[in-house]
C-alpha cells in the first residue's frame, strides 16, 4: 500500500453549516473498498495554539474554564486560535499573555498534533515558554478563567489521573515531561 495515494474518492462536497470559527462539510464518497458512502468533516478556520509556561523552579500554569461542548469544567494549558495569516509564534505569545499575564523570553515549538483526525483536519502547535515574567492577563469576553500555578510534576500526574483530558494539554504536557525529564 502506497502511503502517498488517497484510497478515498470524493464524489461531491457541500457545506451544510458555517460560522466564524468552523464549517461543516458533507461529502459523498467512494470508500477505499469502492463502495459509496458519506463523510462529515469539520473544518476549523484557525490553527490551534497551546503554550506550556515553565519557570526556573519547575512550575507551570494551568487554565480552568467551563467548556460548553463538553458541558463540564476543564483544566488545560493556555491555548487558543491563530487566525489564518497570523504567525503561530505571535499567537502563542498573545495567548499566554491574554490568559495568564505571563511574558516569556524564550519559546520553543515542542509538538504538532492533529486534534481529532477522524472528523477534522485541525492542526495544533504547542510551544514551551521559558524565562517568564508576570504581567496582567487580558482574557476575552467569552472566557471566565481560573489560573492555577502548579509544579510541572503535578500537571503530569493530573494527566495520568485523567483530570486533564484536553488533547493539546495531554500531548504537550507529556512531550515536555519527556523533554525535561519529569
Amino acid at each position: 500500500m502506497n502511503e502517498e495515494i488517497n484510497p478515498w474518492k470524493t464524489i461531491s462536497v457541500k457545506t451544510v453549516y458555517e460560522n466564524n470559527w468552523i464549517e461543516v462539510v458533507h461529502k459523498e464518497v467512494l470508500n477505499p473498498s469502492g463502495n459509496p458512502g458519506v463523510y462529515g468533516q469539520v473544518n476549523f478556520k484557525n490553527v490551534a495554539i497551546g503554550v506550556i509556561p515553565l519557570d526556573d523552579d519547575g512550575n507551570t500554569w494551568l487554565v480552568g474554564q467551563y467548556r460548553f461542548p463538553l458541558e463540564e469544567y476543564s483544566w488545560e494549558i493556555p491555548e487558543g486560535g491563530c487566525p489564518i495569516g497570523e504567525e503561530n509564534l505571535e499567537a502563542a505569545i498573545r495567548e499566554l499573555k491574554e490568559e495568564t499575564g505571563l511574558i516569556a523570553d524564550k519559546y520553543t515549538l515542542v509538538s504538532k498534533i492533529h486534534t481529532s483526525n477522524s472528523v477534522c483536519r485541525e492542526v495544533a502547535y504547542i510551544y514551551l515558554a521559558e524565562g517568564l515574567h508576570q504581567s496582567e492577563s487580558e482574557p476575552e469576553e467569552t472566557e471566565q478563567l481560573q489560573i492555577k500555578k502548579v509544579h510541572f510534576s503535578e500537571a503530569v500526574q493530573l494527566v495520568l489521573d485523567n483530570k486533564i483530558t484536553d488533547s493539546m494539554s495531554v500531548a504537550g504536557i507529556m512531550k515536555v515531561a519527556r523533554l525535561k525529564g519529569y
